[in-house]
C-alpha cells in the first residue's frame, strides 16, 4: 500500500468522479483507475462503486477514509513539525468542538488564533462529542473540546471550566419556573427538551437523576441543537443544559434560564488531545491560546455559568 494510493482514494471520494480527481492530481483517469484497483486487490474489498450521483464509497471504503484521511493528517504534521518554527508556528491545525460549547468557545477562538497566528492554518470543527472522540483517537483532529465523564483516560486533558447546567425554558412559557431556583423533582414534571445520549451533556443529566432516585420519563431526544432550540421556543417543554448554548436566546430575552436548587447539575469542560500522536508547535500554540481565551471569557463574564478552571 502507498500514500498515493490513499490520496487518489480519498479524492476519489472527496470528488465523487474518477475524472475529476484525475484532473486535480494531475494524472490520467486509467492510471488512477489503476492504481485504486490495486488497492482494492490489497485489500480485498471494494472501496467504492458507481451510483447515480457519481462514485462513492462503499460500506467498506467509508471506513477506510476515515483511516486514509487520519494516516494523511499524521504526516502533513509530521512534515510541519520538522519544518516549523517555534518562534513563528505555522501549519494546519484542526480542533474539534461540541455543539454545546461553540456558542461560548467558537468565535472568540476564531478571532484569536487569527490575530495570533496568521501562519496557522486553523480547522474548527463543530460535532457530536462521541464523533469528536473518535476523530481525536484517530489523529484526524489535533484537539478537541470533550467532558469530562471519567472515561477521557486516554487523552492528554487539561480542565477549561466547570459549566453549571440550568432549567432554561421560552421566556413566557407554561413551564418556566415562577422563582429564581426550582427543584428537580418539579424539572422532572416538565416534558423535557434533551440534547441525544451522543452529546456529552446527556450522560451526565442521566446519572444526577438517577443518583437522586428518579428517572426521566417525558423527553423529547433532538440531536441538533438548533432544532432544540425550536422546540423550546414552540413551548413543547423545556430542557437542562449550560447557558452557552442558548446564550443569544436568553440575552434577547427569549428564552429564561432558571437554576436547580436541590442537585450539584454541572460538567467539566476540558481540552485534550491523543497520548499517542505528538502535537506539532502550531497545535501547542493553539491549546495554549485555548487556556487563555477560556481564562479571559470567565474573567470578563462573558462565559455565563462558567467556573474558570485554568
Amino acid at each position: 500500500m502507498e500514500l498515493r494510493q490513499l490520496r487518489y482514494f480519498v479524492a476519489i471520494v472527496d470528488h465523487g468522479s474518477l475524472s475529476r480527481a484525475a484532473r486535480v492530481l494531475h494524472i490520467v483517469q486509467p492510471a488512477l483507475t489503476q492504481q485504486i484497483q490495486q488497492l482494492e486487490e490489497e485489500l480485498g474489498t471494494s472501496l467504492l462503486h458507481r451510483s447515480a450521483q457519481g462514485m462513492q464509497a462503499t460500506d467498506a471504503g467509508k471506513i477506510f477514509y476515515e483511516h486514509a484521511l487520519a494516516i494523511l493528517k499524521q504526516i502533513a504534521d509530521a512534515k510541519s513539525a520538522v519544518n516549523q518554527s517555534t518562534d513563528k508556528p505555522s501549519g494546519t491545525v484542526a480542533l474539534g468542538i461540541p455543539q454545546s460549547a461553540s456558542g461560548a468557545l467558537a468565535l472568540p477562538l476564531l478571532k484569536a488564533v487569527r490575530a495570533a497566528y496568521p501562519d496557522i492554518v486553523f480547522q474548527l470543527t463543530e460535532e457530536l462529542t462521541g464523533n469528536l472522540t473518535e476523530q481525536l483517537a484517530s489523529g484526524r483532529l489535533n484537539l478537541a473540546i470533550l467532558f469530562d465523564d471519567g472515561q477521557l483516560g486516554k487523552f492528554h486533558c487539561k480542565p477549561l471550566v466547570e459549566e453549571e447546567m440550568m432549567f432554561i425554558t421560552r421566556a413566557d412559557s407554561q413551564f418556566a419556573c415562577k422563582r429564581k431556583t426550582i427543584t428537580l423533582e418539579k424539572v422532572l414534571a416538565v416534558p423535557l427538551i434533551l440534547p441525544s445520549i451522543q452529546h456529552g451533556v446527556r450522560p451526565r443529566i442521566e446519572q444526577v437523576v438517577r443518583d437522586y432516585g428518579k428517572r426521566i420519563d417525558n423527553v423529547i431526544d433532538i440531536t441538533s441543537i438548533a432544532i432544540l432550540k425550536s422546540a423550546i421556543l414552540a413551548d413543547m417543554g423545556a430542557t437542562i443544559l449550560p447557558v452557552s448554548p442558548l446564550l443569544a436566546e436568553i440575552q434577547r430575552g427569549e428564552m429564561r434560564a432558571c437554576a436547580i436548587s436541590d442537585v450539584a447539575l454541572s460538567r467539566t469542560v476540558s481540552l485534550c488531545s491523543s497520548k499517542n500522536i505528538p502535537l506539532t508547535n502550531a497545535a501547542m500554540a493553539v491549546e495554549k491560546l485555548v487556556l487563555d481565551v477560556a481564562h479571559d471569557l470567565c474573567s470578563s463574564g462573558q462565559w455565563l455559568g462558567a467556573k474558570d478552571l485554568t
